[in-house]
């Protein structure tokens, strides 16, 4: 299946189904959401995974969220769409692309460093400081945030 990758129009919806896939919190979610660039992954016009990007500093660029319709994921399109995303910062002139997940986000930790994002730090107890409820995945209880990079 080929996956087409566009940019979201301000006048379209946000799937929200993808983007509280990746982040449980709407709040949080609407406020990372502005003025960010959100990129779309299509497949037959609908979108089927989601990729969001915002300028955090001068040079740097971080990816907020990341999420593909469950009942494709294993496939390829989330690392089509952080290449995707690391091409773009890179031809608009950043020097780094940033992400962070949670310590118990195992599958993504691995694909990020598949995709060339290094570990370079970790925000302790991340999630149970800005989340009210408990994040649970792969058995363990999501506390902190991997801080992963990729130089330009």
């Amino acid at each position: 299946m080929n996956m087409n990758i566009r940019t979201l129009t301000n006048d379209e919806k946000l799937p929200w189904d993808l983007l509280l896939l990746a982040d449980p919190s709407r709040l949080i979610v609407q406020e990372y959401v502005k003025n960010a660039v959100i990129y779309v992954g299509e497949i037959e016009q609908k979108i089927i995974a989601i990729c969001v990007v915002k300028e955090t500093a001068k040079t740097i660029v971080e990816i907020m969220n990341i999420a593909v319709n469950q009942s494709i994921q294993g496939k390829g399109f989330g690392k089509q769409l952080i290449h995707f995303a690391v091409q773009e910062a890179s031809k608009r002139g950043y020097a780094q692309i940033e992400i962070g997940t949670g310590n118990s986000s195992i599958p993504q930790l691995r694909m990020y460093q598949q995709c060339g994002f290094r570990i370079v730090g970790v925000d302790f107890d991340y999630f149970t400081r800005h989340y009210d409820e408990e994040i649970s995945e792969n058995g363990l209880i999501c506390r902190d945030m991997i801080r992963l990079s990729y130089e330009l």
